[in-house]
C-alpha cells in the first residue's frame, strides 16, 4: 500500500494479493481468504481478533461486526453462535467484497454492508457490537465510534472492543468508561485486552 493508503481507505488501489488459509477457534473451523489492502493480511486470524472471538458471549440475538476487514470476527461468531443474526460492515469496498466471499465459501448466512461507521444503520440497534478498531485512524474516530455505538445498542446491549493496552487500549478504555459509565477487562493476554461496556 502507498504511504497514504490504509486499511480503512474506502477504495484501496494497492495490488490485489490473496492469502488462503484454514483456521480453527473453539469448535469452529473456517476456510478464509485475507487480502491486501484489508486488515489483517496474513495466513491466520490476528491475535487480537482471535481473543475477541474467544471472549465474546451474546447479550441477545443480533451482532454487528464494525470494521469487519475480511470478516473473521463476525464469521466466527456466526459459526459459533448459529442463532445469532450477524451483520458485518466496513467502509473499505475490498473488505466488503471479501467478507461476502468468505461468508459464501463457508455457507454462513450473514448480512454484509458497506458503511462508514454507522452511516448505513440509521435507527437500527443491535444486542452486541464487536470491533477491532483502527487505531491508525486516530483518537477522534475512535471517540465517534464509541459514542455512536452507544446509540446503536439495545438496552443492556454490549460494545466489545480489543486493543493492545499500551498502544492505545488504555485511552480506548477511558473513552468507553466516559460514554457508558462502565467498562470491564474481559480478557488480558500478552498485552492485549478485550474491553466490554454495557448500555444500562
Amino acid at each position: 500500500m502507498g504511504d497514504s493508503e490504509h486499511y480503512y481507505t474506502e477504495k484501496p488501489t494497492s495490488e490485489l494479493k490473496e492469502c488462503h488459509f484454514r483456521y480453527r477457534i473453539k469448535n469452529a473451523e473456517l476456510s478464509l481468504i485475507s487480502v491486501s489492502g484489508v486488515f489483517a493480511f496474513e495466513n491466520k486470524v490476528d491475535k487480537a481478533s482471535e481473543l475477541l472471538i474467544q471472549a465474546f458471549r451474546p447479550s441477545g440475538r443480533s451482532v454487528l461486526d464494525l470494521g469487519c476487514g475480511y470478516g473473521a470476527v463476525g464469521l466466527f461468531i456466526k459459526a459459533l453462535y448459529k442463532e445469532q443474526l450477524v451483520c458485518l460492515s466496513d467502509v473499505n469496498e475490498r473488505a466488503v467484497e471479501y467478507s461476502m466471499l468468505n461468508a459464501s465459501n463457508n455457507h454462513l448466512d450473514v448480512k454484509v454492508v458497506k458503511s462508514d461507521l454507522f452511516s448505513a444503520f440509521g435507527g437500527i440497534s443491535f444486542a452486541d457490537i464487536v470491533t477491532n478498531p483502527p487505531f491508525a485512524a486516530g483518537k477522534c474516530l475512535l471517540a465517534n465510534l464509541i459514542k455512536e455505538a452507544y446509540e446503536h445498542l439495545s438496552p443492556n446491549g454490549a460494545l466489545w472492543t480489543v486493543a493492545y493496552h499500551n498502544k492505545g487500549g488504555s485511552s480506548l478504555k477511558k473513552i468507553m468508561l466516559e460514554r457508558f459509565s462502565n467498562v470491564e477487562d474481559v480478557v488480558k493476554s500478552g498485552g492485549i485486552r478485550v474491553y466490554k461496556s454495557v448500555r444500562n
